[in-house]
């Protein structure tokens, strides 16, 4: 058997013990499948009438609020999707799995890879539900072409396998399961000072650059121009730029980790 089927074989059995774990633990999974959702339904019927009037929306009419907020909170569903990730990977390192895993004939790079892949598919199935239920509100994209929807899924998928590399890097170098999961916070975090929620033209004056240049913003703009017919111009390359970018830092920093020998 080459070197390829061996690490395909021992990935695909990580990713299979990843998921099977997760099932072990439903209340972790309905907790950061939940949070999105009650984000979405609070800030459409709570703040939804008063935020519509910035964008449009004339104060009473939500709809383009929640056009506006949708893919802000896809984008928040994966920030807090992957931090699942890092407290499973820190939930193996301090059981000592991960020691063990070290020891046995299996491809070195199976074990995060079965992490990454399995936290990529759980982003993915809460992205399509948070959908699901802004579509039920009435978030609609019906100007979007098929390739404008690829594009949009495309982005979601390679922003998300970003979130979980920086997110595995983050277990692997957290000392328990408590810091991993605070440690994760900023992933949660960063999407409330990005243009998720409110347009960086309605921030101060001071803060609009770090809101607009963060790693969410491009991408929560790209997925609104790509859905909803909105500008994206610069937004674009900058979001694939930070995704690239994160995911070489999350790779490197957790393999890195991953290396080096217990003390």
């Amino acid at each position: 058997m080459s070197a390829l089927s061996l690490a395909a074989r021992d990935s695909s059995t990580m990713l299979r013990r990843n998921l099977l774990h997760a099932r072990r633990y439903p209340s972790l999974t309905l907790n950061l499948l939940l949070t999105p959702v009650m984000l979405l339904l609070l800030f459409v019927y709570v703040f939804g009438g008063v935020m519509s009037a910035g964008i449009g929306g004339g104060g009473a009419d939500r709809s383009d609020y929640v056009s506006y907020v949708v893919p802000g909170i896809l984008l928040m569903t994966i920030g807090s999707t992957v931090v699942g990730a890092a407290v499973s990977v820190s939930m193996d390192m301090s059981e000592g799995i991960i020691a063990r895993f070290r020891t046995m004939a299996i491809h070195r790079g199976s074990v995060l890879i079965g992490h990454v892949v399995g936290s990529v598919l759980q982003s993915v199935a809460s992205v399509v539900l948070v959908a699901l239920v802004g579509v039920l509100i009435g978030f609609r994209s019906v100007d979007a072409t098929v390739l404008e929807w690829l594009a949009a899924l495309g982005l979601v998928l390679l922003f998300s396998l970003a979130l979980t590399w920086v997110a595995v890097g983050m277990g692997m170098v957290s000392p328990n399961v408590e810091a991993a999961s605070n440690n994760a916070l900023p992933l949660i975090l960063l999407p409330l000072i990005s243009s998720a929620f409110t347009p960086i033209e309605a921030m101060p004056g001071w803060f609009q650059p770090v809101a607009e240049y963060q790693p969410f913003t491009p991408v929560i703009e790209t997925l609104r121009g790509l859905l909803l017919g909105t500008e994206i111009g610069h937004n674009g390359w900058l979001a694939v730029a930070w995704s690239l970018a994160l995911i070489v830092l999350g790779y490197r920093w957790a393999t890195a980790a991953y290396g080096r020998e217990p003390k």
